[in-house]
């Protein structure tokens, strides 16, 4: 009896084991998922098995000799997939989702980024295959292949196999209650169902979204915009209309974290000119990023339709033809704006050729409209420093006013920099990230220099509202203990989520006189606060899940896309409360009720909004409102 088990079972359990093994260490030692006790531990642990024995098992269909091969050919497919989530978690601190992979376009411009995140321990993660292939060769006819397996056998095997995964779900459930409804995090999802069971609750999600539109109607936008209306703080009247018709620049700084911000090593600061401009712009040092999967389309996102990103993929590419109430679209319905994004890259990369004219952008300018050479690019294409410089050039052509939205490139992952462009030391952590940093932050810095004074000489500085946001975080907290000597302290919850923080400039037209302003804000804020200052009602034209910025009324509430939550007074993180100014863990207190709501509301409403297309029937609504008031 143990025999026959032993070939029948022997190969497949054995490509279980290992696979477990690989899965099990990497989610203990690698992926930051934050164990809290010995029964979250366990859980991890054997979270993997019920997916691996429900996938190796298919090989049990296959006859004979064949049997092995397809063991073999799935483990294979499966270690693929398990090293693709490292290399993705790598940088992006997160775990693949479907309507990532389907970003195929995005992946021939990956170039050095990934290129970095490939080394020698990706390649050892395949030697379960290697051994299994050995097994086969010189053990396998001998001691795991005989006769066709029957169907009561294999169902035998499958129903042990979701035994196991009904055990892991009840003891995730204790753990977590809700784990599958409430969560807004995908860590939750690994932690307590493992790798391979998140990815099937993924393509669950993928179908469920996919048939939302279809089923879609405008009666659903009523309690949205309730919702918004209840949660409107108002905007600062003296500023209403005080810079209508003005030109507009709206920069995006790539991967630029406020952490570097007024900082010196060495005795050299890493951003100069940004520490001067704060003398005469308006600062905001309590910024957030909101970002999801999407990292910069999803900053893109967030600036121009003040709607949250996905909870999974980036809505440029899951959403890109449906209708949205953007920035460029109004400015260009209700005052005759000409719009453009102007980005020295592939015009297609994030499926931007498809998703500008969505958001209502007059033209588009891409790598084809720069002179791109050897000398004037690196890694993701034109270097900042000619980029503004071409980019001024086209400016003074515009049609008045614009409104311009810019991508700069040089302070990407991995941030590299030629020899002669360095203008300050590397940091020496022994982090390569790290250390490299600081060196395209002060490149970008010095090209934002060039920039405003190149904007000056050509006569358009003093005609402009001047927008300038980092986008999303460099730094990942993969890269916590060279951090903490770059900080000089422990990068604790509190801390991490503080790291979130990018500088956010205004400077208006005539502005001499700078003012830091602590609010706490975020990315959600920053449309309603333009179309303010140039006169428009923001929540009379649109949707927006955020508020002008300048308003006195204005909230200090900052929601993530994972459900975090920042105010002034306090931190809520996977579920644990801190204190905001000393960091101290709150225990057993939790954030106010209507806070609470305010967040999942939120969160919610605004993927009902993408999921459904739903501006599509806020579109047809408000112009029916404004042709009965003319």
């Amino acid at each position: 009896m143990w025999k026959k088990f032993i070939k029948n079972f022997g190969f497949p359990l054995l490509a279980v084991f290992l696979l477990w093994t690989k899965a099990t260490l990497l989610s203990l030692y690698y992926f930051d998922l934050e164990i809290e006790n010995s029964m979250q531990k366990f859980i991890l642990i054997i979270s993997p098995i019920s997916s691996l024995l429900i996938f190796i098992g298919i090989g049990l269909f296959a006859k004979g000799h064949k049997r092995n091969r397809a063991v073999i050919w799935i483990s294979l497919v499966m270690s693929f997939i398990l090293i693709g989530d490292t290399a993705y978690y790598s940088f992006f601190d997160d775990f693949v989702t479907i309507p990532v992979l389907f970003m195929t376009q995005n992946f021939a411009d990956l170039g050095s980024s990934v290129k970095s995140m490939i080394s020698y321990k990706t390649i050892l993660a395949f030697a379960d295959i290697i051994i299994l292939i050995l097994v086969n060769i010189f053990w396998g006819k001998k001691f795991f292949t005989t006769e066709n397996i029957k169907g009561k056998t294999r169902t035998a095997y499958y129903l042990v196999a979701a035994a196991v995964f009904l055990v892991n779900l009840g003891m995730a459930e204790t753990e977590r209650p809700q784990l599958l409804t409430r969560s807004f995090d995908r860590e939750y999802i690994v932690k307590f169902l493992g790798l391979y069971n998140y990815h099937i609750y993924d393509m669950v999600q993928q179908s469920k979204t996919t048939a939302q539109k279809a089923m879609a109607d405008d009666s659903e936008l009523a309690g949205i915009e309730n919702f918004i209306r209840a949660n409107d703080t108002g905007v600062n009247a003296e500023l209403h209309g005080k810079y209508k018709g003005k030109n507009v620049v709206v920069i995006s700084l790539e991967s630029l974290q406020d952490f570097v911000i007024g900082r010196e090593i060495n005795g050299q600061e890493i951003t100069p000119f940004l520490n001067d401009f704060i003398k005469e712009s308006y600062y905001f040092d309590n910024f957030y990023h909101q970002t999801g999967q999407g990292k910069t389309s999803d900053a893109e996102f967030l600036i121009d339709n003040s709607l949250y990103p996905l909870d999974r993929g980036a809505v440029y590419f899951t959403n890109g033809g449906n209708t949205f109430t953007a920035t460029p679209a109004i400015l260009k319905k209700e005052q005759n704006y000409y719009t453009s994004v102007m980005h020295s890259n592939n015009k297609s990369f994030w499926n931007r050729d498809m998703m500008y004219p969505s958001l209502g952008y007059d033209r588009y300018y891409n790598e084809n409209d720069y002179k791109v050479t050897e000398d004037t690019s690196i890694g993701w294409g034109l270097k900042d420093q000619y980029f503004f410089e071409q980019s001024v050039e086209k400016m003074k052509e515009m049609p008045k006013p614009f409104y311009t939205r810019m991508l700069s490139l040089t302070n990407h992952y991995p941030f590299e920099l030629g020899e002669k462009d360095l203008m300050i030391e590397k940091l020496k952590t022994g982090d390569q990230t790290v250390d490299n940093y600081v060196t395209t932050v002060r490149y970008l810095d010095e090209s934002i220099k060039h920039f405003v004074e190149e904007m000056k000489a050509s006569g358009l500085y003093d005609n402009t509202i001047l927008v300038m946001y980092g986008d999303h975080y460099g730094i990942s907290e993969n890269h916590n203990r060279a951090m903490s000597e770059v900080l000089g302290k422990e990068i604790t919850p509190v801390e991490h989520v503080k790291l979130q923080q990018v500088p956010f400039f205004i400077h208006l037209p005539g502005q001499t006189k700078g003012e830091t302003i602590h609010k706490v804000a975020g990315q959600i804020d920053v449309k309603p606060t333009i179309l303010n200052l140039l006169g428009v009602n923001a929540n009379k034209t649109s949707i927006n899940f955020g508020n002008d910025i300048f308003s006195p009324k204005h909230k200090d509430f900052v929601v993530f896309r994972d459900g975090t939550i920042v105010t002034d007074k306090y931190i809520y993180k996977n579920e644990k409360m801190y204190d905001a100014n000393t960091g101290e863990e709150l225990k057993g207190q939790k954030p106010p009720k209507e806070d609470l709501a305010k967040a999942k509301k939120s969160l919610e409403y605004s993927n009902s909004i993408i999921y459904k297309d739903l501006l599509r029937f806020f579109e047809v609504k408000y112009e029916r409102a404004k042709t009965k008031f003319e």
